[in-house]
């Protein structure tokens, strides 16, 4: 019966002192500087959206938030990085689709695990538009359906790389429309976008930032928004899903992730820090130049997205037929 009691205080002491130690990590964290890993290279939309947030939260906090460029191997390399640090709240990885998501189906192994982050908070989209060649038959999203049906296989659609939002986005199309267009994969915008001005490829689904300037200098046609809602940066574009498609909404989207075992405490004061940046109508008009919009969502909502994008990600890789890595 002692021996009991005495288990059962030293378990109910241990208990105490963890939460002292996470209440006092949370009051105390950041005391020294954090880093956020990228997993791209610097000068890539997520890298300028990374330093944003860092800029800001430096300001906050009085401590360095410093952006460490990690690329390679579609966000692999960093997310790994990211993964091994300690759960102390003092890495972050700014994550997205290709780290959370995709990489589970492109790879025969990978070599961290994508569910054992703490989510923190999505923080802003890239909406992205579906361009294609002037030289086109088609002016329209249902003018080029028509004409996709009517000469399956004879149409192409460049992306950023396979395994990208731009590359699934296209698979996407392919499904909901049921059409039959070929996937042109390129190593990056820099060789996407003048493939499609030199019309070696119909189409291309390219983020905003890039792809806009091309269409007001009529080089380029918009055929549609990728995501759901209509852009602030260009409401004059119509999405796909209101062309018929209901239910098309895909969009690289940016979420910041911690190492697992990062005291709830610091995540519940990060995420609460981001949500007031991006409520602030000055952050949102520096986040839009460069070409992303704001973009919040709490730890559980974050996690509910991921979950739902797996199942759809899954389905639309295999469709592909891309041979796992």
């Amino acid at each position: 019966m002692l021996i009991r009691l005495l288990k059962a205080s030293v378990a109910a002491g241990a208990l105490l002192f963890a939460s002292l130690v996470g209440a006092q990590t949370a009051g105390d964290w950041p005391d020294h500087a954090v880093r956020i890993i990228v997993p791209f290279q610097a000068g890539s939309a997520t890298d300028l959206i990374t330093r944003q947030f860092g800029q800001a939260l430096a300001s906050e906090y009085g401590q360095p938030f410093i952006v460490e460029n990690r690329p390679g191997a579609a966000a692999m390399i960093g997310s790994d990085a990211a993964a091994r640090a300690p759960g102390d709240g003092y890495t972050l990885l700014m994550s997205g689709p290709a780290s959370m998501v995709t990489n589970r189906f492109l790879y025969k192994k990978l070599s961290y695990d994508p569910d054992a982050f703490e989510k923190v908070s999505v923080v802003a989209i890239t909406p992205n538009i579906l361009l294609s060649h002037p030289s086109m038959p088609f002016k329209t999203l249902t003018e080029m359906i028509v004409y996709a049906k009517a000469n399956p296989g004879k149409l192409t659609y460049a992306s950023f790389g396979t395994g990208t939002t731009s590359h699934i986005a296209g698979e996407m199309l392919k499904s909901m429309a049921n059409i039959d267009i070929v996937h042109v994969p390129y190593k990056g915008a820099g060789e996407a976008i003048p493939a499609l001005l030199g019309g070696q490829v119909s189409m291309y689904f390219d983020t905003i930032m890039t792809g806009l300037p091309f269409v007001k200098e009529g080089k380029v046609r918009a055929l549609g928004m990728s995501n759901a809602k209509r852009s602030s940066m260009a409401p004059e574009i119509p999405t796909i899903a209101e062309q018929g498609y209901p239910g098309f909404d895909i969009a690289p989207w940016y979420g910041i992730v911690a190492t697992g075992g990062t005291p709830p405490q610091v995540v519940a004061k990060l995420n609460t820090s981001i949500e007031r940046l991006l409520k602030d109508p000055a952050f949102r008009e520096k986040l839009m130049r460069t070409g992303a919009e704001a973009r919040f969502a709490n730890p559980a909502d974050f996690a509910a997205m991921v979950k739902t994008e797996i199942p759809r990600t899954e389905k639309l890789v295999k469709q592909s037929g891309v041979a796992l890595q």
